[in-house]
């Protein structure tokens, strides 16, 4: 059984407890299930103790039954690669602002659209910012 006590967590049997760190939520997870699934708990009454929702709890118990305790850990969230501006577009981008140096982000946008690549504007602008691919403006050369 998980006791919380003025902001700190405890891990309680009938002999003794045991603290839990902070944020260690592996442990925290695996005291909802345990507690759900081997005290009597119930998925509904632990999970919505430990702030989880019904739905979840039983996600997590899946990948515990299936991984172990390591898949309790949180991982990021969103696209785990840049799946628009793969390394080919970025080829690409590149060589047609080579082969024509005044070509726009539209146009080289378009051209890869026609080519079967999705891919927006702002991300060709991108790869021509992080490359360096600028036009110089008459002004700045002028200073020069």
């Amino acid at each position: 059984m998980i006791k919380i006590e003025s902001n700190a967590l405890f891990l309680t049997g009938p002999k003794g407890s045991i603290p839990i760190k902070e944020h260690d939520e592996i442990t925290f997870k695996l005291g909802m299930l345990f507690e759900g699934e081997c005290e009597g708990l119930g998925s509904a009454i632990a999970a919505e103790k430990f702030g989880f929702t019904r739905q979840r709890y039983y996600q997590l118990l899946q990948d515990f039954k299936t991984k172990g305790a390591g898949a309790l850990k949180s991982r990021k969230r969103g696209p785990q690669r840049n799946y628009r501006r793969t390394g080919e577009v970025v080829r690409q981008i590149i060589r047609y602002r080579f082969l024509d140096p005044q070509i726009s982000p539209e146009v080289i946008a378009q051209k890869l659209i026609q080519c079967g690549y999705s891919i927006a504007i702002r991300s060709v602008e991108r790869v021509i910012s992080e490359y360096g691919l600028q036009k110089k403006s008459f002004t700045r050369i002028a200073q020069e």
